[in-house]
C-alpha cells in the first residue's frame, strides 16, 4: 500500500475530511452535467415549447401543452418527477356508458360459460403482442382494444371492439385494420359489437361460439 495512503490511516480525521472533499465533487460534478444536459435537451426542443392556446394566445414554456409520448422518453426521471408534481391529475373514465353496459353484459355471459376466462377493458396491443420488427411493434404498441377475453391462464384469446353511432366518420376504421392484422397474425380473435345492430342474443351466441364450456361450470 503506497505510504501516502498508509499516512492517512493514522489519520482519521484527514482521511475523512478527504473522502467528504471527494464526495462533494463528485456530486457537484455530477449535477453540472445533468444540467448541461437538460440545457441541451431545451435548447434542442424549444420550438416545441411555443404554441397557440384555445383562445388564440400564444402559450408559453415547455409544460404548457401536452407532451409527446416520444418526447417525454428522453426526459430523465427527475425532470419527468417535476412535471408530474407541477401538473393537475383526475380520474379518466375507463368506459363510456355504452362500452360500461356492454362490458357487464359481457363479463357475466363470459363466466356463466367458463369461470375461469375473464374481461379485461381498453388493453393495450403492447402488452399481449410481440413482434421481433421494431417498427411494426412501434405501429401497435400505444393501440388498444376496448374489451379482451382472456383465458384461464390470462392469454389473450379475443378482442372485442365497440363500433358507436360515430365510429365510421372519423379514420377509427384504418386504425382497427392495423389492430385486427395485428391481432390475426398472433391468432388472436377480433370481432366486432356495432351499436344499435348487436342485440342480446347475438351477443349471447358470440359468446357461446367463442368461449368453451367450462368443467366447473355451476
Amino acid at each position: 500500500m503506497p505510504p501516502e495512503i498508509l499516512a492517512l490511516l493514522d489519520k482519521p480525521v484527514s482521511l475523512f475530511l478527504l473522502l467528504l472533499v471527494g464526495g462533494i465533487a463528485g456530486i457537484a460534478i455530477e449535477r453540472f452535467l445533468a444540467r448541461q444536459r437538460r440545457d441541451t435537451w431545451r435548447a434542442r426542443n424549444k420550438d416545441r415549447w411555443r404554441t397557440k392556446g384555445r383562445g388564440g394566445d400564444a402559450a408559453t414554456g415547455p409544460w404548457s401543452q401536452k407532451v409527446n409520448p416520444v418526447t417525454a422518453k428522453t426526459l430523465d426521471s427527475a425532470d419527468q418527477l417535476r412535471i408530474v408534481i407541477g401538473a393537475d391529475f383526475g380520474v379518466q373514465p375507463l368506459l363510456n356508458n355504452s362500452e360500461v353496459r356492454l362490458f357487464k353484459e359481457l363479463d357475466r355471459l363470459v363466466i356463466a360459460r367458463h369461470p375461469d376466462w375473464q374481461v379485461m377493458a381498453q388493453v393495450s396491443l403492447g402488452e399481449i403482442l410481440r413482434t421481433k420488427d421494431k417498427v411494426a411493434y412501434a405501429c401497435v404498441n400505444s393501440k388498444r382494444v376496448d374489451l379482451l377475453l382472456v383465458d384461464g391462464d390470462c392469454n389473450a384469446r379475443h378482442a372485442i371492439e365497440y363500433q358507436g353511432g360515430g365510429h365510421y366518420l372519423t379514420d377509427a376504421a384504418a386504425r382497427d385494420a392495423v389492430k385486427k392484422e395485428a391481432l390475426r397474425k398472433a391468432g388472436i380473435g377480433y370481432h366486432e359489437v356495432v351499436a344499435g345492430h348487436t342485440t342480446l342474443k347475438d351477443l349471447r351466441a358470440l359468446v357461446d361460439k367463442l368461449v368453451p364450456v367450462g368443467t366447473d361450470r355451476t
